[in-house]
Parts: C-alpha cells; structure tokens; sequence
C-alpha cells in the first residue's frame, strides 16, 4: 500500500489518487495531538479523538511506502503535516528494542519499504543538513528499509516527478 501525505493545494488531490492508494491532504481541519497516548496504551493505534486522523496510525503504520509532500518550515515539516506526523505515534508500541545500534519504540506494524520526503521551498543549507538527518531518523523510526529525500525550490516541480 502506498500512501501520500501532502499540504499542497487540494487540486493535487486527483493526481495523487491515480499513483496511491491512499491520498491524506494535510489541511489543518483536524486537531492536532493532545499527548494522552491512549493510542499506545488504552486503545493501540487508534485516536481517542473522533476527526478525520481517528485511524492513522493504522494507515500510515501498513503504508509499505510513504510519500510525505511538505513545505520547508525552518528546516522542518509544515505544521499540518507535523500535526498529522504525531497523531501517527501509535504506530510503534511504547516498548523499546534496538535497531541499528540505538534503542527506538518497537514496531507495531513491522518494517516497510520506502519513505520518500518531498520539501519544497526556500531552504538554506542548515536547513538542508537538518533534512538530511530528520530524514534519516523519521526512516529509522517509522521502520522502513530506504528513504528517499528530494528537496525542490516549487511546488510546480512536483509535476512531471517520479514519486
């Protein structure tokens, strides 16, 4: 299953259909996270909050790929897509283990294939290295075997993109 969570215009909505499986437009009219962690304790993997985010730790934590479409907001995600990004915790369980070294929240759903990070906009180059390392961790993280990071200066360049 390949999912897409984008905060560009909804008109990218249809585009993004024909090459997903499921398409999540980040347009802030959920609530964001409220840090009860009912989703990983009292009800695993799904939001006590009854909006349109109630089951995407679920989506997201089967994703086999993920494709997140973000505006650069200083060196990190758009604040909608952040807000989607932390409604999604509970698709780790709050036990440890370790991968590659480190200790990280074990997997609920198991490793996955590819994340792919799309940020578009004014980016400087600490802004580039903080891409570059969130990347990294957000794949280690959310358990997938590779990641891609493509950083655009326009929106318009997502056109014709192979993604």
């Amino acid at each position: 299953m390949k999912i897409i969570i984008h905060d560009c215009d909804e008109s990218y909505d249809a585009g993004f259909k024909n090459i997903s499986d499921e398409v999540i437009w980040a347009n802030g009219r959920y609530a964001p996270c409220q840090g009860c962690f009912e989703c990983w304790t009292k009800n695993p993997a799904t939001c006590r909050m009854k909006d349109s985010l109630h089951e995407i730790c679920r989506s997201i934590g089967q994703a086999d790929d993920l494709i997140i479409i973000t505006k650069n907001c200083y060196g990190g995600y758009d604040t909608p897509v952040k807000n989607i990004l932390d409604r999604a915790i509970g698709m780790s369980t709050p036990m440890s283990s370790y991968r590659g070294g480190q200790m990280h929240h074990t997997l609920r759903y198991g490793k996955k294939g590819r994340l792919t990070i799309v940020v578009y906009g004014d980016i400087n180059e600490n802004e580039k290295k903080t891409w570059e390392l969130m990347a990294e961790r957000n794949r280690i993280n959310y358990g997938y075997e590779n990641k891609e990071l493509m950083i655009i200066d326009s929106i318009n360049e997502l056109e014709g993109m192979d993604i």
